[in-house]
């Protein structure tokens, strides 16, 4: 970064939350970056930001120059946060709305540039307006403490305060990947639009690099989308037609000889080659396919995240987003493991051993709908299983670093069951 750019009030310069965010959002060398003070000098303003609550416990970055944008920031899709998140951000929206969030004084986080550098240049927010077919638009960001396994992500929002988009940033090796990952997704799914049961989904506007970053731009939700209870159970019609993708129901095919097994098998011995625990992983590929490989099940694609969170539903459809972790040719029964494991993992806090046994239940419970046996079921779960944990190297070999949930726990459980 220039001289200028590294002054004690950029906040780039921060091992915090604000740290973190501000350097994968403005990584441009010429961004001047100043908190509660004038920019650098040679330099111009071009947007400014309310830091809330304070530089030191920073939670978002709220727009400044249009109420309306900044309320929006607040407000837009606040149904599906949970209820103590949405009480905090309907009181700033409301406070917002009135002009309030300038009045009450919270630090201001002015962006500058050199003169001669054009905005969309050297700014994600104005490139990616720009992408968005030019006009006025409002960034704002949410701020977290600092984690590899995180992305940033910018809501944009027009003068009016009318949601534009959102782009997420990959801004490390695991997250790129991430972000690559869920825009091939969303670029193919507009052709299963009409398939029946299967899941609405938000386009993707736009793919771009920037400043050594990956970032892909989303259309917003649809702004009466409402989130699907935790209580609800799984919708399994869905996943089937996520699986098939409007085709008919694919012949069931061993594991063996599978494209799928080959991939988890070249995956271990990559973990085998980088981590300690690698060579386990190997192992448990091996056992496997000697305890599964003649079972058939059907094979298809899989949202990779199907979890209550990243659900909702619109005009009576369901609506999936979140599909960085899509992809084909697994075991078809994967989303709704995914599902139960989450559901126990995340929302009631249980270690993975006793998640593992809420895979078992469930798909024992919607095993008939998926076409799968007892052997089939076994297979899909054993399998999944693995699959978790080696999603758990990728990302730590990537610079997200061990999900502490799931390591080396997870890889206790494979074993365990593989030795039952």
């Amino acid at each position: 970064m220039t001289a200028s750019a590294t002054a004690p009030a950029d906040p780039r310069t921060r091992t915090d939350g604000l740290g973190w965010v501000t350097r994968a959002v403005f990584g441009d060398e010429r961004v001047g970056l100043t908190v509660g003070g004038p920019p650098p000098a040679g330099q111009r303003v071009v947007a400014r930001y309310a830091i809330v609550p304070s530089p030191q416990r920073a939670r978002f970055l709220l727009p400044l120059g249009s109420p309306r944008a900044t309320a929006a920031s607040l407000l837009a899709y606040n149904a599906l946060r949970p209820p103590r998140v949405r009480a905090v951000r309907a009181v700033l929206g409301g406070v917002a709305r009135l002009r309030g969030i300038e009045l009450a004084r919270f630090p201001v986080l002015t962006v500058s540039l050199p003169d001669g550098v054009a905005a969309e240049e050297a700014l994600l927010g104005h490139r990616l307006a720009a992408l968005l077919g030019g006009g006025a638009a409002y960034a704002a960001c949410g701020v977290r403490p600092p984690d590899p396994n995180h992305k940033p992500t910018l809501q944009l929002f027009d003068a009016n305060g009318r949601p534009l988009g959102y782009a997420k940033i990959g801004w490390n090796d695991a997250t790129r990947a991430l972000v690559t990952a869920e825009a091939a997704a969303l670029r193919e799914l507009p052709a299963f639009a009409g398939v029946p049961d299967h899941p609405a989904a938000p386009r993707l506007l736009a793919e771009t690099a920037w400043a050594g970053q990956a970032v892909a731009l989303v259309e917003p939700l649809p702004p009466a989308v409402r989130g699907v209870p935790a209580s609800e159970p799984p919708d399994a019609a869905a996943t089937l037609a996520v699986a098939r993708r409007g085709s008919p129901p694919a012949p069931p095919r061993t594991l063996a000889g599978s494209s799928f097994l080959t991939r988890l098998s070249t995956t271990a011995e990559r973990a085998a080659a980088a981590a300690p625990d690698g060579a386990r992983a190997v192992a448990a590929v091996t056992a496997l396919a000697n305890r599964h490989g003649d079972t058939a099940v059907e094979f298809g694609h899989w949202h990779g995240d199907w979890v209550p969170w990243n659900l909702g539903r619109h005009a009576g459809r369901l609506v999936a987003w979140d599909w960085e972790h899509s992809g084909p040719d697994v075991p078809v029964g994967f989303d709704l493991a995914h599902d139960a494991f989450q559901r126990a993992l995340v929302l009631r806090g249980e270690p993975a051993a006793v998640a593992a046994d809420a895979v078992d239940a469930q798909l024992t419970r919607y095993g008939e709908t998926l076409g799968l046996d007892p052997a089939g079921r076994r297979l899909v779960a054993d399998a999944y299983l693995l699959e978790m944990w080696l999603r758990t190297w990728r990302l730590a070999d990537a610079g997200a670093g061990w999900n502490p949930a799931l390591h080396p726990a997870l890889l206790d459980v494979v074993e365990k069951r593989h030795s039952g």
